[in-house]
């Protein structure tokens, strides 16, 4: 029987494409200013930052402070997102609809820009309840990304305020995901 060696096979990808991220929020952090969401690497490293000043749309940055994305929400339970900063005439990137809202769930249909958003074809699902921090999003019933809160074993109760958000690996922008979220916090309103 012979071995392989290293030589007969061959890598073909990255390892980071094939891993999960985490991403970790926490609302109890005295370095963040109120009305700013972070949201953390493993290693404590700020990527992406979530701000929001009445009456202007929420801001979605990255680790540079640069404007990725500004969401609007309309009172009729959609959003807009939009590239850049929070000008409407920019570049319509996705539009969301809640399609369920009650006390403990929250059900999101989100459409990306473009000829499916005319047809009315989702593209992704968000399901979950936005008091206990946690989702699930989906494309074709597979899952993109989830949320849950971050337990310690010596709480009986968790804090409502350090959650996650792992990313699986696939071909939707992360940022886009941290978008959904933030939309997915508020969708209960």
């Amino acid at each position: 029987m012979e071995m392989e060696t290293s030589e007969d096979w061959e890598y073909t990808g990255t390892e980071d494409e094939h891993i999960p991220i985490d991403l970790f929020c926490s609302k109890e952090d005295a370095r963040v200013p109120r009305g700013t969401l972070e949201f953390t690497n493993a290693s404590g490293n700020m990527v992406f930052k979530v701000q929001h000043q009445p009456p202007n749309p929420k801001l979605l940055l990255d680790s540079n402070d640069n404007p990725l994305f500004s969401i609007h929400h309309r009172h009729n339970g959609t959003w807009k997102c939009y590239k850049g900063n929070g000008d409407e005439n920019k570049e319509l990137v996705l539009k969301v609809k809640r399609t369920l809202k009650t006390i403990s769930r929250v059900k999101l249909k989100v459409f990306f820009a473009g000829e499916r958003l005319n047809k009315g074809v989702c593209d992704l699902k968000v399901i979950g309840s936005p008091f206990m921090r946690s989702c699930s999003i989906s494309k074709d019933g597979d899952l993109v990304a989830q949320s849950s809160l971050m337990y310690n074993l010596i709480e009986r109760y968790p804090s409502r305020d350090k959650f996650r958000l792992t990313i699986f690996p696939g071909i939707i922008d992360h940022s886009l995901i941290v978008a959904l979220f933030v939309i997915f916090l508020k969708g209960r309103k």
